[in-house]
């Protein structure tokens, strides 16, 4: 999930806070109110996908991850993949967060972590595995001290990616300093050494996390990471020809909670 890669917000809680809130009903509380002001949308041209490239800049530039860069965006070729979906997150209508995610399959094998990792990746692929790749992760620096618990809204979208796709695994090619949130959130094994990755000044690790083995543990640690079929669908189905797409997905977690 990374940079190609992922940027972890300057917030981002530690192993023990993470266990401890977990534990506690007032921190699901504060995600479920936050994401009840949340909407989804899958940028794919025009205004929303130069925001989300806008967004990167200042979340990279924030973190001194990448030098200045006359037009201010932040895109690679990953971007036009067939097999891509780029989300902008919006709080009370205010874009404050940005994720994107490839389905990778055999036939579709582009990714952050086939391009870092394709002597691993490949061989899965050729099992007839297919797998769920999140990057480019980043976060309005001028929001993410106001929402706090902006992360666990954002990475909800991969395990949705995966039950929608029915795709096993999750992989997550991410910077070291950062590998350690992603094992606690997704319960990611390291299954490569560390390498260099283009335009990432720290080298990233691969990680996985067998998403349909882990979903019970998900659903009981993070509840909020629970979705309806439709949210999927409308989240990651491509849209017929000649059809809209929707304009914004709402969350759908809240149901759930509502019908417990």
């Amino acid at each position: 999930m990374t940079g190609g890669l992922t940027t972890v917000p300057v917030s981002t809680p530690t192993a023990g806070s993470i266990v401890q809130e977990t534990r506690t009903s007032p921190f699901v509380h504060h995600v479920e109110s936050l994401l009840a002001r949340t909407e989804y949308r899958r940028c794919d041209k025009g205004e929303d996908l130069e925001d989300i490239y806008r967004l990167r800049y200042k979340a990279y530039r924030s973190n001194d991850m990448v030098p200045d860069s006359e037009n201010q965006t932040i895109s690679d070729e990953l971007d036009e993949a067939p097999n891509v979906y780029r989300f902008g997150v919006y709080v009370d209508q205010r874009l404050v967060s940005t994720l994107r995610i490839h389905h990778v399959t055999l036939e579709t094998p582009l990714s952050p972590s086939t391009k870092a990792f394709g002597d691993i990746v490949r061989p899965m692929l050729e099992r007839g595995d297919s797998f769920v790749c999140p990057s480019r992760f980043a976060s309005d620096p001028d929001w993410t001290r106001i929402y706090p618990h902006l992360p666990y809204v954002v990475l909800r979208l991969a395990p949705m990616a995966c039950f929608h796709f029915a795709a096993p695994y999750g992989l997550s090619t991410v910077r070291e300093d950062h590998a350690g949130f992603y094992k606690r959130i997704y319960y990611s094994e390291q299954i490569s050494e560390p390498r260099s990755y283009p335009g990432v000044y720290n080298r990233v690790v691969l990680y996985r996390t067998n998403a349909h083995a882990n979903k019970e543990r998900f659903f009981k640690r993070f509840p909020f990471f629970k979705s309806t079929p439709m949210e999927q669908r409308l989240l990651f189905s491509r849209p017929a020809g000649g059809e809209l797409g929707p304009l914004t997905i709402l969350p759908t977690a809240k149901y759930y909670r509502e019908a417990a």
